[in-house]
């Protein structure tokens, strides 16, 4: 018998996973493939967006060929990495090198915004200026690559980008749009004010759709280098926050969730478009005029990697929490930040540097493994911390990514946060959500929120044990007195 599937194609920092997902949110089949992570310099990071596209083109062929058939195939559609910077000449060609989320070359960009439009920059866009947002970047080549700047005819984002390649049609969706401080949130337009004043040609920006509207067609050409049916509808997508949330049904003001990929992420759903004071990003979440605020620590995952690839190489991931887990909650009183990139939440800093706190002789390795997974879950904490002095708490929180991978690490965050964390059944972060809004959009169900409904169920409910959460506390307290003190150093 035929299967119906969509695909959701998930763009993320380190490979591309394509999921092919049935109407009752089973994953029938996936594959990902990798492409590399440039980094020329402190604070700078690259990607080709050619190795984008091949990559999407390699997982496909994979599943076509493996897995399912292409007359299985219904829609498609995405998820992708937020705020990154794509440049194209009128040619639709890459001029340069993508400037991804976590670069933070563009610093003094974000200062001369920040300088510029005061509050209003707030008011229009949710947001503070920070390094990571796409408009930075974009001034930023303004001022040091003046001849890249002056062929660009089209900027873009990295799930769009590949969509082009699929439809040969230019377009994103709100939630991207958000993430590039030049979107107004309350008319949920590009902002006028914003590109008057910069003086941006606004014909570079592209159209814009809603997450799950028909954005095109599989082209001809794409079904030649990938075996999909061509005329096989393509849906716009979201930003890969917005679509972790879809994908886990996170939708409303009561519950958080908590993404830990190359970032780390905590988020929640807004009744109405406003904003923390700049504290938190507030962003479209896609259909229908729905919003969600998120805080970020930009080396969650990434911080685990370079501990294992520099301290524990031939060690797997599990062997690494197997060995974290012989330590004791507090590792012995050693910390660490994580914040070996910078940090923007609750620090806008590109500047400051990670550190282990507190090294004692007594130290063991587990210790430091154990230090480093605390680390990244007090860095978390903070964000939950500006929700609740905001007056608006995280009372429950869904794990995705990395962070739910591990029973241990489920725990940690129960422990840190002092909040019940579910663990899903069918976790597969933004790539469920962008299957989410293929399905919707061809009317398999009537709404996101019946989507989830259907979707979407739980494994199992973490509860804070309350003798660890009063170590934690702790050692958080602790934890928040490092940056003031190490970041001049």
């Amino acid at each position: 018998m035929k299967m119906a599937v969509v695909l959701g194609i998930d763009l993320g920092t380190s490979a591309v996973k394509v999921s092919a997902v049935s109407p009752t949110g089973e994953v029938v089949a996936q594959a990902s493939e990798a492409y590399p992570l440039n980094n020329p310099q402190p604070g700078y990071y690259e990607q080709d967006p050619i190795d984008w596209t091949n990559a999407t083109i390699a997982a496909i062929h994979t599943l076509l060929s493996t897995e399912i058939a292409p007359g299985e195939v219904y829609g498609i559609s995405f998820s992708g990495q937020m705020h990154s910077l794509v440049v194209l000449n009128q040619r639709r060609e890459v001029i340069r090198p993508a400037i991804l989320w976590n670069d933070t070359r563009s610093s003094e960009e974000a200062q001369w915004l920040n300088h510029e439009f005061g509050d209003k920059l707030i008011e229009i866009t949710g947001n503070q200026a920070l390094p990571g947002f796409t408009l930075t970047k974009l001034l930023w080549l303004a001022r040091h690559e003046t001849a890249t700047y002056e062929q660009i005819a089209h900027i873009m984002l990295p799930k769009d980008y590949v969509r082009l390649q699929i439809t040969d049609q230019i377009a994103t969706d709100f939630s991207d749009a958000a993430g590039t401080l030049l979107f107004d949130l309350h008319t949920q337009q590009w902002s006028d004010v914003i590109i008057d004043r910069i003086k941006l040609k606004p014909e570079i920006l592209p159209p814009l759709l809603a997450a799950d509207a028909q954005a095109g067609t599989v082209t001809a050409s794409f079904s030649d280098r990938t075996g999909l049916i061509t005329g096989t509808p393509v849906f716009t997508g979201a930003a890969d926050n917005a679509a972790g949330a879809i994908g886990a049904g996170v939708l409303n003001p009561d519950q958080g969730l908590v993404s830990i990929g190359t970032s780390g992420v905590v988020l929640k759903g807004e009744e109405q478009a406003g904003d923390y004071a700049g504290e938190l990003q507030f962003e479209a979440l896609g259909p229908n005029k729905r919003y969600y605020s998120m805080g970020v620590t930009l080396a969650a995952g990434y911080s685990l990697s370079w501990f294992k690839q520099t301290f524990a190489a031939n060690m797997s991931f599990d062997e690494l929490v197997a060995l974290a887990e012989t330590s004791i909650p507090g590792a012995h009183g050693l910390l660490f930040t994580p914040y070996i990139v910078g940090e923007r939440t609750p620090h806008n800093d590109g500047h400051v540097r990670g550190s282990f706190i507190g090294i004692d002789s007594q130290h063991t390795l587990a210790d430091f493994a154990r230090a480093v997974f605390e680390g990244i879950t007090y860095s978390l904490n903070d964000i939950f911390k500006i929700y609740e002095q905001a007056g608006t708490p995280i009372h429950q929180a869904v794990a995705i990514g990395g962070g739910a991978k591990s029973a241990f690490w489920l725990q940690l965050q129960a422990d840190i946060f002092n909040v019940p964390v579910i663990q899903l059944a069918n976790e597969q972060g933004p790539g469920m959500g962008a299957a989410v809004l293929a399905a919707v959009g061809l009317g398999w169900f009537g709404s996101v929120d019946e989507a989830a409904q259907s979707i979407v169920s739980q494994k199992a409910t973490i509860p804070p044990e309350s003798d660890a959460v009063s170590i934690y506390q702790q050692q958080y307290q602790r934890y928040t007195q490092i940056y003031a003190n190490t970041k001049i150093l």
